[in-house]
């Protein structure tokens, strides 16, 4: 398997867009990733917008970013929740400044905008949310799948399956 070694944290917290999680998680469990569940606290279950359920294994204080090789964020109204945590902006710091691949789907540029990770990058996410990516510094692409170095990001669930076999591409490296 591709991912065999690999531990990669899926940030949650209500409202996530149910594909745009599910799927990651799916995928990267189906090429041998561990992936960690993770939110304000282990063992709760969050909802997403359309009812899908998730249950949290881990909670942000009980990260080590440094103990993980990547981090997706989730897409849906969860981002706005997940910026107002500092833990959580924390380890997008990390993983950003340690070169570690960094998974953003449609309004998840929000948390990494809060992070103040997005000067100088080309990126994508939900055309809703353009404006907020562009004033935070980065260059906005209308593409299924943008990749700079260690950041992937995507605009919605249709590019589902471009933007994992990117954020795949450059886990496995």
């Amino acid at each position: 398997m591709l991912l065999q070694n690999k531990k990669v944290i899926q940030l949650v917290s209500d409202d996530f867009e149910d594909l745009e999680l599910w799927y990651p998680v799916l995928r990267l469990r189906e090429e041998g990733a561990t992936v960690h569940i993770v939110g304000e606290k282990s063992n709760e279950e969050y909802v997403g917008k359309y009812g899908v359920p998730i249950v949290t294994e881990l909670t942000f204080k009980d990260i080590n970013p440094n103990d993980y090789d990547a981090i997706l964020v989730p897409g849906g109204w969860s981002p706005d929740k997940l910026r107002r945590y500092e833990d959580v902006l924390n380890m997008v710091r990390i993983m950003n400044e340690q070169k570690k691949p960094i998974g953003q789907i449609c309004h998840a540029g929000w948390v990494l905008i809060s992070a103040k990770i997005l000067e100088g990058k080309k990126v994508t996410s939900t055309p809703g949310i353009k404006d907020d990516m562009t004033n935070a510094g980065a260059t906005w692409l209308n593409e299924p799948v943008v990749v700079d170095g260690n950041l992937i990001s995507s605009r919605r669930p249709p590019d589902l399956p471009d933007y994992m076999r990117e954020f795949i591409k450059v886990l496995a490296k």
